[in-house]
């Protein structure tokens, strides 16, 4: 197990692959990268060829008008003649004449003088057969003459003075000796300025040549070989400026061109074996065998770097001789067939004689490529600091950080390669660790993923049943968003759909269709024809766009869907809604059923977003769940009980205990009063259920007959919410009006002062007056002047309204409505005492009398709840 993670390590792929890239340097598959990078560069680089170099080809136009090849050597003396008479600088004829050209005729010529030798006509004293043998030899020596091509030629060369002609060796190690010396015409072309290199350096070698015939090559001006090195592609890259026979050296016809188009001489080029070759003042670098990297120049505008012109249009005078003046002229074919076609950096067939010209001009203009002596070091060092880097740093990037440190360094390399060439004319070879770095990215993130694509995919299958089981767990807990988020990391199948269609019910329940529609949606890009998802889709979105509980209306317009076909049951938190009840100041009452248990709720929801505006929106929220928290721990037989409250969406609400009966605002109007001892009674039981809430530190702060649950079936009183008024105390709404029942607050909570249980006994005192008489103690025609005569003015005297009325409940009114707080009863238990001993003075017969015969005839709790009209 150790061993198997030993291998798996970053850093040792990295060495591995940069030892095998390191063995590899000399392959075929590397040099010809570095070959095609070279050639890429030769073809980036731009410089100017010499304008002094002409080519004049034997091309097809040519041979079509001068006949087969090869032509006649006079052919070629008529054209040397012309570059004479125009003056060329130097003319290089590419054309190696290594054989003789026999004319038939001048064999016969030839036969015929020899009989002649050897006849007895020669020897014959008649004075007749000697004028007779003058002439003959005349007509022979004039025949010959004009048949003897080569002879013709020769002359040709030799008035001229300025022709080199070309010879070629056969590159090998010689073994031994040579035959024979080269002749003489050869030998004066020798390079003897040679320095020996410290290494040992030596140019090619050769064990064999081709050389014109004596009649040609002694009347040359110079003679140099037509060499070139051609690399494991078959391109020319470079050219060989010496080789080397038998232990003597001979320049290049180009190298040869150049010095004598420079006015210089054999013994004015020196070589430094090894490092390069001296013409004149200029120092051509080349590598350790003397060759030189040719530059090839690009065309230009649709024109040739070199004119060339056809060998018949020169000769035939159509271009006139003097163009040639003082140029170096380079005959040589083009024609198919008779030529030798090379591929060179920028074309895939080059004529020789046109290469040739790339060479000369590369001399002349030094626009050589140089490989240089740091060069194999400056190669190294890359090469090492590349492996370097794949084995030390790339393992400890990320994926991301080591894509883009690759691509830098890729970049980099790239940009040095061209750069050098294209600026500074140098080759440094870089493909080796160019294709090292990609190739050692490439593994380390294949290894990568090939090694972590296992483990990717169990730890997916576990993260989906993770994030599976997570989704269930939130979403019993009723945290859908989350659940829908688990959800959404599991890839789908069937199973997931069948989770995901109940929890788009649960957000319907939960009236975020919006969030439904998100869920249905999902689902569908996976499978639209699952069950009645396209309809539940539709109905959704729908529903997102016209429904919004609590968004576009105000107060108790806000009405939960209960009757739309196809959409679920709304939920608020836990609760099931079954129907509405009624409709408050600030929301709706619905009776719920708790699930779990069963239990019939009746939920009060407060818009609270509605209502408040946004900076104390937080504020009234904290507040609401505060007095929930402290209403709810209320328990007593008069309080109606709180069992939840929450915020669901855009609601908050309160769950509270579900009673039949109705509250009290039906029974202020004068025709409906109920009988007073009834009334009395059921005060007194209201302000003992506010007595036990204010020993709890909890104020009601809304008491008002609307907050007053009567069943006269069962005689049962309850005090309705408890702790919502305090939402609204102090605050205002977006209309800027100050919540709540002005008409039944006390002075000082009119005010904004601190308010404490003797307001809701002022309160109470105010519901009393009105319970028993049919109208309010304070009225007023606007807000303004109601709020100034609670605060300044006595209430009306009742008994000016009901005047049957006993003094003993004038005076607990007139104690309750007391101005100042301390003025009032001290407490809820002292109020509820005072009606008792008040009722119990009034007379029995009364009392019977107004009892009502059949109770329980009011309308039921499900039609009249806490917070309904007023």
């Amino acid at each position: 197990m150790k061993n198997a993670s030993f291998w798996r390590k970053d850093w040792l792929v990295g060495l591995l692959v940069s030892l095998v890239f390191f063995l590899a340097a000399g392959s075929d598959l590397m040099q010809s990268l570095e070959r095609k990078a070279y050639d890429l560069g030769v073809l980036a680089s731009t410089r100017v060829p010499s304008d002094r170099i002409a080519i004049i080809a034997i091309d097809d136009q040519s041979i079509a008008n001068l006949g087969r090849w090869p032509w006649p050597r006079e052919i070629h003396a008529r054209l040397i003649d012309l570059l004479a008479e125009g003056q060329a600088k130097v003319v290089g004829h590419t054309v190696l004449f290594t054989e003789p050209q026999v004319e038939a005729g001048l064999g016969y010529v030839g036969q015929v003088s020899r009989w002649l030798d050897a006849s007895s006509i020669r020897n014959s004293g008649n004075p007749a057969h000697r004028a007779d043998l003058a002439r003959l030899e005349a007509l022979l020596e004039d025949a010959a003459r004009k048949l003897d091509n080569d002879r013709k030629l020769g002359e040709s060369l030799g008035r001229n003075g300025r022709v080199e002609l070309a010879m070629y060796f056969e590159p090998g190690e010689p073994q031994g000796k040579p035959d024979k010396p080269l002749p003489d015409f050869v030998q004066r072309n020798r390079l003897t300025q040679v320095q020996a290199a410290a290494s040992g350096a030596q140019p090619d070698p050769s064990q064999g040549v081709l050389l014109p015939i004596p009649v040609l090559g002694s009347q040359a001006q110079a003679i140099g070989h037509l060499n070139v090195s051609r690399d494991v592609d078959g391109a020319v890259r470079s050219e060989p400026l010496v080789m080397g026979h038998y232990g003597d050296y001979y320049p290049a016809l180009s190298l040869m061109l150049a010095a004598r188009s420079l006015n210089l001489k054999t013994e004015d080029i020196r070589v430094q074996l090894g490092s390069g070759v001296q013409l004149g003042q200029r120092f051509i670098s080349t590598d350790p065998t003397l060759r030189m990297q040719t530059f090839f120049y690009r065309d230009a505008g649709g024109r040739p770097a070199f004119p060339v012109d056809s060998f018949y249009d020169v000769l035939s005078g159509k271009i006139p001789a003097a163009k040639y003046r003082d140029k170096i002229v380079l005959i040589g074919a083009s024609a198919a067939g008779v030529g030798t076609l090379q591929v060179t950096p920028i074309a895939s067939s080059m004529p020789s004689v046109v290469t040739l010209a790339h060479t000369v001009s590369s001399i002349l203009n030094g626009d050589y490529f140089l490989t240089p002596t740091w060069g194999t070091l400056a190669q190294l060092g890359i090469f090492l600091a590349v492996a370097l880097y794949l084995i030390l740093l790339l393992p400890r990037l990320s994926a991301a950080t080591g894509a883009l440190v690759t691509g830098g360094i890729f970049a980099a390399l790239l940009l040095a390669h061209f750069g050098l060439m294209t600026m500074y004319a140098t080759w440094l070879p870089l493909m080796l660790p160019v294709v090292l770095l990609l190739v050692g990215h490439l593994l380390l993130t294949s290894k990568h993923f090939l090694l972590a694509e296992a483990g990717k995919q169990k730890s997916d299958a576990e993260s989906a049943e993770s994030n599976r089981m997570l989704g269930l767990a939130f979403q019993g807990q009723g945290q859908l968003d989350m659940a829908f988020e688990k959800f959404s990391k599991v890839p789908m199948d069937d199973g997931l759909m069948e989770l995901l269609y109940n929890l788009a019910l649960d957000f319907e329940r939960k009236r975020q269709f919006n969030k439904a529609e998100a869920v249905f949606r999902r689902m569908a890009e996976y499978k639209p024809k699952f069950r009645d998802l396209q309809a539940r889709l539709a109905q959704s979105k729908a529903m997102a766009e016209t429904v919004i509980l609590g968004g576009a209306t105000r107060g108790n317009d806000s009405t939960l869907v209960l009757d739309r076909p196809g959409v679920a049951k709304p939920m608020l938190g836990r609760y099931e809604i079954e129907k509405e009840l009624g409709k408050g100041a600030m929301g709706v009452v619905y009776l719920g059923r708790d699930p779990k248990i069963g239990r019939l709720v009746a939920i009060k929801t407060l818009a609270l977003a509605q209502e408040f505006d946004a900076d104390v929106l937080q504020e009234v929220k904290q507040r609401f769940f505060s007095e929930a928290e402290s209403a709810g721990r209320l328990s007593h037989p008069n309080i109606v009980t709180m069992f939840d409250a929450g915020e669901e969406h855009d609601l908050a609400y309160i769950a509270m205990e579900y009673l039949k009966g109705q509250d009290l605002t039906p029974h202020i109007k004068p025709g409906a009063l109920l009988p007073l001892p009834v009334v009395m009674g059921i005060v007194a039981r209201v302000a003992e259920a506010l007595d036990y809430a204010h020993k709890q530190n909890v104020v009601h702060r809304d008491i008002k007959p609307g907050n007053i649950m009567y069943d006269p079936a069962t005689d049962t009183v309850k005090v309705a919410d408890f702790g919502i008024a305090r939402i609204t105390d102090s605050s205002k709404t977006r209309t800027g009006m100050v919540m709540g029942t002005p008409s039944y607050m006390s002075p000082e909570q009119l005010a904004g002062h601190k308010v404490s249980g003797a307001s809701d006994l002022f309160s109470l005192g105010v519901m009393l007056y009105q319970l028993a008489c049919g109208r309010l103690p304070f009225d007023g025609d606007s807000m303004a002047q109601l709020m100034y005569r609670i605060a300044n003015e006595a209430p009306v005297d009742i008994l000016t309204v009901r005047a049957d009325l006993p003094p003993c409940l004038v005076a607990i009114l007139d104690k309750a409505l007391a101005k100042q707080a301390e003025a009032r009863y001290a407490s809820g238990a002292a109020l509820a005492e005072a009606l008792r001993q008040c009722a119990a003075t009034l007379p029995k017969p009364a009392w019977e009398a107004t009892v009502p015969a059949t109770p329980g005839t009011g309308p039921a709790w499900s039609d009249t709840v806490p917070g309904g009209p007023e």
